[in-house]
């Protein structure tokens, strides 16, 4: 039972709002401008909300929110169609899946990439629609025992295992984690108001902006290195032809067990600020590499890279929604918009929602299992139109890919210094690949970096500087322990040839 409606009376209930003709519509007119939000760069899910929140305060509560929710995790599909097929993230939580999607599209296997996306996200909404009806007052409570000091623990915690995400060198990985942490400094300080790091910018005093460092990096990036061996080869870069659209079996079989587990880790960290989508993707890539019998594969083309994060960020998506609609409190920008939203339309989010709204609650929920049947109907059919694009020869494929970029970027913030950046960022990223140190730890850092410093901060306010208040709080000490083992796991390969060359000599 909740809110004296019971689990299976409320997801009728919340069928027959979301199968209204007037509701469908518009849910999947959120879907796919979601979708085509995470296919191309620059505009991303907040940026689209925001723009378009004006036009559904005409709509009913239900309606609009219905839209802005499809938008929402429709960027999660989309996203994960331009880092497979191009190397090029859409959104956010799509950087990851680039780092083995785009290589399985080198190796020929780019339609089947783009297929177990599709399903993998599929899957992992599903079971997030019914896990948030059946344990939605359970899990928000869960939510509050979260304080400060359990934040900070939690991203230092993602931040260690972003080590993880890349090939080879540790000390690389770590460099890229502190470039990352410095990039996010940049802007004004939270507390103080002061600017830091602007270098005399006024661009720059709210941050680095994160869609020019995401493209440079990945997209210019790759373009250039492609560039570079084309030249050195004398011949234009093929890939392997697509030789089918569907996973094979074996291909299948690794896949579903990984995107079970990506779904798990979704359902936990789409709950807690800051995680959502971007966390729940690095950290279940994280998983799978380390319960991998062959980790050195990860990066040359493993299916479970691609199914794994695709799962988890689709979970995460939904089930951010809950402490908004339990609780009221946004665990996300996105979130707070939605708060925005609803504020508008005179509902005030909390408890008592589900008992005073429960056709705008279940409907809502609702709404999203229906939402992710339409974008797997949407997107298994599209697989074969963006294959399609693989036939271009690069030679006009790689002006079209910038052209589209720029376009992106300029169309944010309307300025010129974006694109600037994106250049930069771009050779940056050339360099990072000729010196072998992989981008995506930087990413991870650059974001959870700035929330890092206000949850640390926030911590030593209420402890008045003691540190002991990470070792005090249970939860925030079982995370510590973990951090700390995942250390010694890290560095232990580097204790045995330590102790190796020391008998050796």
């Amino acid at each position: 039972m909740i809110g004296g409606v019971d689990v299976f009376g409320g997801i009728a209930l919340g069928l027959s709002v979301a199968l209204t003709p007037t509701n469908m519509f518009f849910c999947l007119a959120g879907c796919l401008i979601g979708t085509l939000v995470g296919v191309l760069p620059g505009l991303g899910p907040t940026a689209t909300i925001a723009i378009l929140l004006p036009l559904t305060f005409g709509l009913p509560p239900e309606t609009g929110l219905i839209t802005l929710a499809g938008i929402y995790y429709g960027a999660q599909y989309g996203g994960s169609t331009t880092s497979i097929l191009l190397r090029l993230p859409g959104e956010a939580s799509s950087v990851v899946t680039a780092l083995d999607g785009h290589a399985m599209t080198r190796n020929g296997r780019g339609g089947a990439a783009l297929t177990v996306a599709a399903v993998a996200s599929f899957f992992a909404g599903t079971i997030a629609t019914f896990f948030m009806a059946a344990f939605a007052p359970i899990l928000s409570a869960a939510v509050l025992k979260f304080g400060a000091p359990e934040y900070f623990m939690l991203m230092f915690l993602g931040l260690i295992t972003s080590v993880v995400l890349a090939q080879g060198s540790v000390l690389r990985a770590i460099a890229m984690i502190f470039l990352g942490l410095l990039l996010g400094l940049a802007g004004t300080d939270i507390n103080s108001g002061q600017y830091r790091y602007d270098f005399g910018f006024m661009e720059l005093l709210n941050g680095v902006p994160f869609v020019p460092l995401v493209v440079g990096l990945f997209g210019v990036a790759d373009i250039l290195v492609t560039l570079e061996n084309a030249v050195r080869d004398e011949k234009p870069p093929t890939l392997n032809p697509i030789s089918s659209l569907w996973p094979t079996r074996e291909e299948t079989k690794r896949a579903t067990p990984a995107t079970i587990r990506g779904t798990l880790i979704g359902l936990f960290l789409g709950l807690l600020p800051g995680g959502g989508a971007l966390l729940s993707s690095f950290m279940a890539y994280t998983a799978e590499k380390r319960v991998s019998k062959t980790p050195q594969k990860f990066g040359t083309g493993m299916v479970e890279g691609v199914a794994a994060p695709e799962a988890a960020n689709n979970s995460g998506a939904q089930t951010a929604f809950l402490p908004l609609l339990t609780l009221g409190i946004p665990s996300n920008a996105i979130m707070a918009l939605m708060v925005g939203a609803m504020m508008v339309h005179g509902i005030v989010p909390g408890p008592r929602i589900m008992t005073s709204q429960p056709e705008l609650f279940w409907g809502l929920i609702a709404s999203m299992w229906v939402g992710n049947l339409m974008l797997l109907v949407i997107n298994l059919p599209l697989v074969g139109i963006w294959v399609q694009l693989l036939k271009i020869r690069y030679q006009f494929l790689f002006p079209t890919i910038l052209t589209v970029s720029i376009v992106g970027i300029y169309g944010v913030e309307f300025t010129t210094f974006d694109v600037y950046l994106t250049a930069i960022f771009g050779v940056l990223g050339y360099f990072l690949n000729k010196w072998r140190c992989e981008p995506a730890p930087l990413i991870l850092a650059f974001v959870l970096g700035p929330m890092m410093e206000e949850y640390f901060r926030r911590s030593m306010l209420v402890a008045r500087g003691d540190l002991m208040i990470f070792v005090n709080h249970p939860i925030s000490l079982a995370m510590l322990v973990a951090t700390a083992l995942l250390l010694l796991s890290i560095c232990f390969p580097f204790i045995q040839k330590f102790r190796q060359k020391a008998f050796a000599e």
